[in-house]
Order: structure tokens, then sequence, then C-alpha cells
């Protein structure tokens, strides 16, 4: 009986890792295609050292039809692409008290383009380190004749948001150049980490959207697998108990319904359980034993398994379940199965 509960506790784990892998690939495609890590970089990095647009609209997501709209496909904030290497000598930081457009992420990017490859004309840097962004600030300040104080005044008088978080560490550095440095290199790595948390939030909508999408398309039942792992495991003591039990044939002929059950005996056996849940998605595979697979269009039976209210508590369990996300699943696999870790 203790089999039986492990083998329903493995089979049910093993769905849920695989499906939360899927929804994981979805999710990092979805986000390699679209740029997201790089856009949201800059995004900041536009909001911080410029400030938000000429109509007062951040560039960084604030809400999470942003994150499903704007920013993936409307507004791309990152520079253009530029192949040749940093210029020795900063560009020239705009004087007049209105600021140019992006003039401070344009000098940004002129400093680190360097660590960039091109991404469809754009860049594609997703990860900038403190280390780079603080020499880069440190570069822009030898350029300004008063150093670090010229370029404080330039960023007031470009209104740029960058000048009070720059000025507040230039005062705790004290005026050395060195505790500034690394200063900026502390704010910024902060920064960075503050920026990932809300990158990560805004991810968990998009990973919730995937569970729903994967767990409707397969029609995945959790409840339903759950029984059909359980009928399984007792038709498979019903073969095993042949042996001993010739009364037990006459019921697996019965279940088969075919004068010779033991094809039918052999096809079940060599299907487990989440083959056969699989094939209920909006396409189904077929791996014959012989020949090449198949793909045929399902979506009749599809359609009437989805609309069967029967079926939605089972949607909802494994929905839940997906939202674990594949590194919960694949620990408690790891400690149920005694797998261990590399480290």
């Amino acid at each position: 009986m203790l089999s039986t509960y492990i083998d329903l506790a493995l089979g049910l784990i093993l769905l849920f890792l695989l499906l939360s892998l899927l929804v994981s690939g979805l999710n990092e495609a979805v986000v390699r295609m679209l740029s997201i890590r790089s856009k949201f970089l800059w995004a900041y990095l536009r909001d911080t050292l410029d400030g938000s647009d000429a109509q007062g609209k951040s560039w960084l997501p604030s809400k999470i039809r942003e994150v499903f709209g704007s920013l993936p496909f409307l507004r791309d904030p990152r520079p253009a692409h530029d192949s040749r290497p940093a210029p020795s000598e900063s560009s020239e930081m705009p004087a007049q008290e209105d600021k140019a457009q992006d003039a401070m992420t344009v000098l940004l990017y002129e400093r680190v383009r360097e660590i960039d490859h091109p991404k469809r004309g754009r860049t594609s840097i997703a990860d900038l380190p403190p280390e780079r962004f603080s020499v880069a600030m440190m570069e822009m300040a030898a350029r300004e004749p008063g150093g670090v104080e010229g370029l404080l005044e330039k960023l007031k008088a470009m209104n740029s948001p960058l000048y009070g978080h720059l000025k507040g560490v230039w005062e705790t550095a004290q005026r050395d150049l060195d505790r500034f440095r690394q200063g900026v290199e502390g704010w910024f790595d902060s920064e960075m980490q503050r920026l990932s948390m809300l990158y990560r939030r805004y991810v968990r909508w998009v990973v919730a959207a995937l569970a729903l999408l994967v767990t409707l398309l397969f029609t995945m039942d959790g409840l339903e697998y759950t029984k059909t792992l359980l009928r399984d495991n007792g038709f498979r003591a019903s073969v095993t108990a042949v042996a001993s039990a010739p009364g037990a044939y006459d019921e697996l002929k019965a279940r088969c319904a075919q004068a010779d059950p033991v094809p039918c005996i052999t096809e079940t056996l060599s299907q487990p359980a989440l083959l056969t849940m699989l094939d209920q998605g909006i396409v189904r595979i077929a791996l014959p034993a012989e020949g090449d697979p198949s793909i045929t269009w399902n979506g009749g039976a599809w359609w009437d398994r989805l609309t069967t209210p029967s079926h939605w508590p089972g949607f909802l369990l494994t929905y839940v379940a997906l939202l674990f996300g594949a590194p919960f699943w694949w620990d408690l696999f790891r400690r149920l199965t005694g797998i261990r870790s590399r480290r």
C-alpha cells in the first residue's frame, strides 16, 4: 500500500515538474524574443538619468498592463546599437538648462557600449555591472572642468534625477574621489537589486498567464490524473495476480472486452498514465511502435473537455501547482527520490 502512495506522489510531482518546466521555457522564450530584461534596465536608466519623457510618463512600467503592452511592444527605451568602441573622451554634456533628449542615457551608453552586441538595431545590454557604471560616471566627471563638482552642476542644470543621488554620495564621501567611486558603485548595486525585485514581481504575472495557458491547452486535470495513476496501479496489481490467482484472468478479460486480453494488457502497461493525459490536449501526438510519430488535431474533444464543469476543479489544482514553479517541484522530486545535488 505504501508503494502505491509513493508512486502516486512521484507521478504527480513529475507531472507538475514537466509542465512547470514548459511554463519556464515559454517565459524565457518570450523574455529573450522581446528583450524584456534589457528594456527593463534601460527604462530604469532613462528614468534615473534623464527623468520622464516629454509627456511626463515614466519609461519603467508602473502597472501590470504596461508589462504586457507598452514595454514589450510600444515603447523601446534602449539606445541604438553602436559597434564602435568607447571614445577616449566623453562627449560634451548639454550646457543649456533645457536638457537634450535622453542626453545622460546616450552618454552612459557611449561609455559602456564595448560590452554590447547588436539585437535588431538596439543595444542588448541587460546587465550593467556596478563597477562599470561607477567608472563611467568617473569618466564623465573627468571630462568636466570642475571634476565631480562640474558634473553635478551640469546634472542640476539639466534637472536630472541623478543629481540628487550623486550629490548625496559626494557629500557622504567628503569629496574624496576614491570613496565617491565606491559610493556610486554601492548605490548602483542596491538600485539593481531593487530593480531585480521589481522585475521578478512583474514576471510572476507573466508566469501566471503562461501557466493558465498551458493548463487549458493541455486540459490537464490534476484530479483525473490522480485517479488514472491509482487505477493503473490497481490494473498492474491485477496483472501480477494472474500467476497466483487464476480468477484474476477473467477480470482482465472482461475489462479489455477481447477474446485475447494479452494485447490490451501489453498496450496498457506500456503506456504510462502521463502519456494518456497528454493525449487530451488541443493536438494529439501519437508515438506508434512502428512508423513515424504523427500529430493530429484534437480540437473537438479538447473543447468538450474544456467546457465540462466536472474537470474545472482539476484544472484549478493543476494551475495552482504550476504557480509554485519548476524549482519547487524539482526540489521535492529530488528529496523524495534521494537524488543528491552536486552542491
